[in-house]
């Protein structure tokens, strides 16, 4: 094994020796010298020296990755026929020395969670602790004293570790801001119950000022209507007599128009009697004088119906023999033609009637 491929001469890659380090395999004793070198100790955790050492045999891990990387990529990016190779050794590489960088961390990772985990438990009890002076609303003084019962019940011991004198310090403060709102809380709660007293002890005499009044004004009240009630009794009697003598009026008033309407009644419905047996005798007179026009307009429309029915026969006959005649003329022409043919008459006029009837196929005879 050449000097060159030792780690303490990393720092010595360039790219003249590149060729004969970054190969398959090539940068595995780099990785395992770094590794006998980070592994090779066990720092105490429980000092601060001991962390400090942890911190920097992790930092030698990155700066060794990066003596060994860099050269690599600058090499890399030269090499044409051969990319994937390098680049897998690379990634290899890289991938076991971050590997080994976190894991040779990683108990002074686990150490910082924790301690940072216990520092947050502290400062989360001293916010707790001041959050106890704050309310949304103005609250009652009941609601005070039990605040800093709570707040009083939590003790300030060594389990406070650093913040000992912090988490005193806040207790203290917020104790005082309670105490002190507690007191304003008490005055104000009993300034609002003597003024709750005295505007309740108003609102009796007040009360029964307000009932004697309205008793008075019920007693006035009742004098006044039981006036009124008399007068109207006797408004109510004097009406009576007034409306029992108008009744009476009225009742002698209505029978002599009664009367008078009577006979009027009478006449009319005489008149009335007379005017209908007129009527009735007019319309008796002039309904047998519209039967007789009707049962005469019923004659001359059946005559009229029987005429154009008749009209219609003959025309119809009259049309059927002038439509025989004129194919029986047809019919004689095409025999005539036939015959002229040399054709018998008989079979001429077979021939003529069966082209008629439609019985040879594709001939015609136009009527």
């Amino acid at each position: 094994m050449s000097a060159q491929q030792q780690v303490i001469t990393i720092d010595d890659i360039s790219a003249d020796n590149a060729p004969a380090i970054y190969v398959a395999g090539g940068l595995g004793q780099f990785f395992e010298a770094v590794k006998a070198e980070v592994t090779g100790e066990v720092p105490d955790l429980t000092t601060v020296k001991g962390r400090a050492r942890i911190a920097s045999l992790a930092a030698t891990v990155s700066k060794s990755k990066k003596a060994v990387e860099t050269p690599g990529r600058d090499y890399l990016k030269r090499l044409k026929e051969m990319p994937k190779v390098v680049e897998a050794e690379l990634r290899d590489f890289v991938t076991k020395m971050d590997n080994l960088r976190d894991s040779t961390r990683q108990p002074l990772t686990d150490w910082e969670n924790a301690d940072q985990a216990r520092k947050d438990k502290h400062v989360d009890g001293i916010v707790s602790m001041k959050d106890m002076a704050l309310f949304g609303a103005t609250p009652p003084a009941s609601v005070v004293a039990r605040v800093i019962a709570d707040l009083e019940a939590i003790e300030i011991n060594d389990g406070w570790e650093e913040f000992l004198a912090e988490a005193a310090q806040v207790k203290d403060q917020t104790l005082a801001k309670l105490r002190t709102l507690h007191a304003e809380r008490t005055q104000y709660e009993a300034e609002q119950a003597e003024l709750t007293r005295l505007r309740l002890e108003k609102e009796a005499r007040d009360k029964k000022d307000n009932e004697d009044r309205i008793a008075r004004e019920a007693a006035e009240q009742a004098t006044r209507e039981a006036e009124v009630r008399a007068q109207r009794d006797r408004d109510t009697e004097a009406q009576r007599v007034r409306d029992e003598q108008a009744a009476a009026e009225k009742r002698e008033n209505d029978l002599k128009f009664q009367a008078a309407e009577s006979e009027r009644k009478a006449e009319q419905a005489k008149r009335e009697k007379v005017e209908a047996e007129q009527k009735a005798e007019r319309d008796r007179l002039q309904g047998i004088e519209d039967q007789k026009r009707a049962v005469e307009q019923a004659r001359l429309n059946e005559k009229a119906r029987a005429d154009a029915a008749a009209d219609e026969i003959l025309r119809q006959q009259q049309e059927r023999q002038a439509d025989v005649a004129h194919k029986s003329k047809i019919l004689g022409e095409a025999k005539q033609a036939l015959i002229g043919m040399n054709i018998g008459e008989e079979l001429a006029k077979a021939i003529v009637l069966k082209i008629a009837r439609g019985e040879v196929p594709n001939v015609t005879i136009n009527f």
